[in-house]
């Protein structure tokens, strides 16, 4: 009788068919009683089939999955260099550099070229090429984001540009940027102000510059188009202002532009003593403060200047970061005799 049947019965004719197998199953499927059990046979059945003949294991290694990319480290990207002034993020970002010849017509003008030369071989410098660095700074202070400086983009006496990948490489995005803090009006700091279609690189940022040098900018007929393009974004102020209390404080030096500016940045008890063009090149424009460079619309207001503010940092043993001297730019002036020495940081990302 089929009610006789045992179900592992049932579960065998399903796995090991024969030629009266389907007939044998139509009529159990007629009868209602086994309905239901031949239902939850085959069920088990085609369980069974699948865990009866295990497959072997897998032999080979899983290829993992591509690792999601995290924000670059300084390892990693040449031009960018984090470090700390206290509590506070920093990042000396990479835009590029300007390579002026050693001919006299820049830097130290007037003076005996063996003089030059000698000066810059026991510094261990190039004697044929003056090399500058541009090297934007950048701050996080809290939900602010500052940018000093903004290089010189595709300016012609430079090899530049870099500042938008370095700035992204650092993880932030050009949006992002609540503030800028503009040295003075020379290319190679607002070059990077606008894109190459003239719109604002950074259109979400504060401008920052002093009242001089705002107007200054304005009276320069090829400066024109920046003008209009910044001019809803400027946020002027006096010279030697605080602009953002207790971080950022404007510190006036004469001379290299109507209304230069240098940036004293804090953070507790530390600073930070941001130069801008005060001193171009770490041996000419340290080891002698008082030697012309072109590029001071007041030659005799700027050398004064720049004497100062090396004293000034050296007698109170400031960090310091300069725009211009070797990647990242961060250091020490030392007082030598009459004089000062560059000192860069050995370890600046601690």
């Amino acid at each position: 009788m089929l009610v006789d049947i045992p179900l592992y019965k049932l579960v065998e004719l399903q796995r090991r068919p024969s030629p009266n197998t389907t007939a044998l199953l139509e009529t159990i499927l007629m009868t209602r009683t086994y309905r239901s059990a031949l239902v939850v046979a085959f069920l088990a059945g085609t369980m069974l089939a699948g865990c009866s003949e295990p497959k072997p294991a897998a032999t080979a290694t899983p290829t993992p999955a591509p690792a999601t990319p995290s924000a670059p480290q300084p390892a990693s990207n040449p031009d960018v260099l984090r470090f700390r002034i206290g509590t506070l993020d920093a990042a000396a970002l990479k835009d590029g550099d300007i390579e002026a010849a050693n001919d006299g017509k820049t830097f130290a003008i007037g003076q005996p070229a063996d003089e030059v030369n000698a000066l810059l071989a026991a510094a261990g410098a190039p004697t044929d090429v003056l090399h500058l660095s541009i090297q934007p700074l950048l701050v996080r202070s809290g939900a602010r984001i500052l940018l000093f400086d903004t290089g010189a983009a595709d300016a012609a006496f430079a090899r530049a540009g870099r500042l938008p990948a370095s700035l992204r490489a650092a993880g932030v995005e050009p949006s992002q940027v609540t503030d800028i803090f503009i040295s003075h009006q020379h290319q190679d700091h607002v070059g990077g102000l606008l894109t190459r279609e003239g719109a604002l690189a950074f259109p979400n940022a504060a401008i920052h510059l002093s009242a001089p040098e705002w107007e200054s900018l304005k009276a320069d007929r090829d400066a024109a188009a920046l003008v209009a393009a910044i001019t809803p974004k400027v946020a002027t102020f006096q010279p030697g202002a605080a602009i953002i209390p207790g971080v950022v404080t404007a510190v006036a030096v004469d001379g290299h532009t109507p209304g230069h500016s240098a940036y004293e940045i804090a953070s507790g008890d530390e600073r930070l003593l941001y130069l801008g063009d005060t001193a171009h090149h770490h041996v000419i424009s340290v080891q002698r403060p008082e030697w012309t460079v072109q590029y001071d619309m007041n030659a005799p207001l700027a050398q004064a200047s720049r004497r100062a503010l090396l004293q000034r940092a050296a007698d109170g043993k400031l960090r310091v970061y300069s725009v211009h001297f070797p990647f990242p730019g961060l250091g020490h002036i030392k007082a030598q005799g009459d004089s000062f020495v560059w000192e860069p940081e050995q370890d600046p990302a601690r």
